[in-house]
């Protein structure tokens, strides 16, 4: 019982730290919770961090936060903790990401009125847009492949359990090309994706 109840306590503030440096919204905070809990704790495999990523993109509300209530659940059943425990990782979770940011816009909403339009924070937000571009891109990238430096070299292995054959390479080039020719039809996409793996690896 102990031992889950420090492992809720270290889920919590990792993702209080996920929350506080994240910038661009839910598809860049994936990005930082992979890195967190799957490359450096070692809490999920990549395989289990796709299927949460699926899941919180297909699911009602903000992906980041749906993120991070199933990636709270599954850290604590991953480790054998029974459904209330679980349930406590994942509100546990969810409260430590969102903290961060309902601090900080508490205290600039009452600055932000008289700072928005100043040279300092125009240049703020010009320096973040190509951070959250980057970190949306690393997190695509993180679901595709594993990166491994040695050597000065950094060397690529495609994620195997991501692509378990070639219908996924299929189903991976259908939905990107779907997606840049049309870009306002992402849950007719995301069905369409759904039915065709239902089909595909029935």
């Amino acid at each position: 019982m102990s031992d889950y109840l420090m492992l809720i306590l270290q889920l919590f503030w990792s993702f209080f730290f996920i929350g506080i440096f994240t910038f661009g919204g839910g598809y860049a905070i994936m990005s930082l919770i992979q890195s967190e809990i799957v490359m450096a704790r070692g809490w999920l495999s990549e395989a289990t961090f796709t299927d949460i990523a699926a899941i919180s993109q297909m699911t009602p509300g903000p992906i980041g936060l749906n993120c991070s209530t199933y990636t709270g659940y599954a850290v604590l059943r991953n480790a054998g903790a029974d459904v209330a425990l679980s349930t406590l990782g994942s509100a546990a979770a969810s409260l430590a990401v969102v903290l961060p940011s309902f601090i900080m816009m508490t205290l600039i909403v009452h600055f932000y009125a008289r700072a928005h339009e100043t040279p300092v924070f125009q240049r703020v937000l010009s320096a973040l847009k190509p951070v959250v571009a980057g970190l949306i891109g690393a997190a695509a990238l993180g679901l595709m492949v594993r990166i491994q430096w040695g050597g000065g070299a950094a060397s690529f292995q495609v994620l195997e359990e991501n692509f378990a054959s070639w219908k996924s390479w299929v189903l991976f080039a259908l939905s990107a090309t779907a997606t840049l020719h049309f870009k306002n039809a992402t849950v007719k996409i995301l069905l369409a994706g759904a039915l065709a793996g239902l089909i595909g690896f029935a």
